[in-house]
């Protein structure tokens, strides 16, 4: 199958847009309305009622109006059909921690991955009000107006963020040295808890990098596109090209990058010191 051209993928993208904005309306619904929130085996790795009826809305949506697609969705896993060059990857709650504890930093994400590449994004914060696009060619948008990423090109005066794995009480391979050591080398290192908004920031220019590991495609498919048409750099920590399923990703404004991964290299002595 060719590419899509241009004209397909603004139609595409306005579907993740309206799966996104519905899905959204249901979690500012929902949020002061909560009855169960569980556990999905993890400690910390939580899901309510709102992550199961906005992924429910987006699967209607999807299949009504791309029902040719393959779809990824966190809570129901691999549906349609497996021989399609299209896979939409949704995180219908990104940043659950926070929704549970009424803490307004999560998102809708939706991505459509051609060929396994992420073509189109959509990320939506329904407390702030702020829709995220962004297409290959088509560029990237905050509310529908142009956003570029910062240019910071000094380590030393960046912005990072980034966050940690569910299996992080369960495992030495952590970013905590990383976080560390960074906080250090930098202006300061936040922690979000949603990896769609922290991609997103870097892409307005918030933020001028940020790496994670422990990832799924679901969280970064929509994020990856809208940072890269925003004039970013997504890539593995080594700056080789990126896996989607080794769950680690450097996402930077394309400035610091190579300073941002060497540095990740040098704080490995931080990680034995840390552990020992």
């Amino acid at each position: 199958m060719e590419f899509p051209d241009k004209k397909e993928l603004q139609i595409f993208l306005d579907v993740a847009t309206e799966a996104v904005m519905t899905a959204g309306t249901i979690l500012e619904d929902l949020v002061d309305q909560l009855e169960k929130i569980e556990e999905k085996g993890r400690p910390g790795d939580l899901v309510t009622e709102a992550d199961k009826k906005a992924e429910e809305t987006v699967l209607n949506i999807l299949k009504c109006r791309v029902p040719t697609h393959q779809i990824l969705a966190e809570e129901s896993g691999t549906i349609g059909n497996n021989e399609s060059d299209y896979l939409w990857a949704i995180d219908p709650l990104d940043g659950t921690t926070n929704y549970a504890h009424g803490y307004p930093a999560s998102a809708v994400s939706i991505g459509l991955l051609w060929q396994g590449k992420p073509v189109v994004g959509a990320v939506y914060n329904p407390f702030s009000r702020e829709l995220f696009r962004g297409a290959k060619g088509l560029g990237a948008t905050l509310n529908y107006r142009p956003i570029k990423v910062s240019q910071t090109n000094e380590l030393s005066n960046s912005l990072l963020v980034t966050g940690f794995a569910y299996d992080r009480r369960e495992t030495k391979d952590t970013n905590y040295p990383e976080f560390c050591y960074l906080t250090h080398l930098t202006q300061g290192v936040r922690r979000g808890g949603s990896a769609s908004l922290d991609m997103v920031s870097v892409a307005c220019g918030r933020l001028d990098g940020y790496w994670e590991r422990g990832l799924s495609p679901w969280d970064i498919a929509a994020g990856i596109i809208i940072l890269e048409e925003a004039g970013g750099k997504v890539t593995a920590y080594d700056e080789s090209p990126l896996k989607l399923e080794s769950g680690r990703l450097l996402a930077t404004n394309g400035l610091i990058h190579h300073s941002l991964s060497q540095a990740l290299t040098e704080a490995l002595p931080w990680l034995k010191a840390f552990y020992t």
